[in-house]
């Protein structure tokens, strides 16, 4: 094996790598992004990325309003939810 073949095969050998270790999970967390702002429904509990917790009032295409304490409702982007809390 010539020493251009040995170079060609350990950059392959990187290629699969940063696929399987960076770009993989990476698209695996936007599916999993992208499943949880379709299955966002009114009266969900939910924890935004900044760590408040609320109940959804209102659904809007970009937008939500969230309830986080009784009477008091902020306006948030819908992608500011981070996940969903089972009761």
């Amino acid at each position: 094996m010539n020493s251009q073949t040995g170079q060609l095969i350990s950059f392959a050998v990187l290629i699969a790598a940063f696929y399987l270790l960076l770009v993989r999970p990476q698209m695996k967390r936007q599916k999993e992004q992208s499943a949880l702002m379709a299955s966002l429904a009114v009266g969900d509990a939910v924890v935004t990325i900044g760590g408040m917790f609320g109940t959804i009032r209102v659904l809007e295409e970009d937008r939500i309003q969230l309830e986080i304490a009784p009477n008091t409702t902020i306006t948030m982007a819908r992608s500011a939810i981070a996940k969903k809390i089972e009761a």
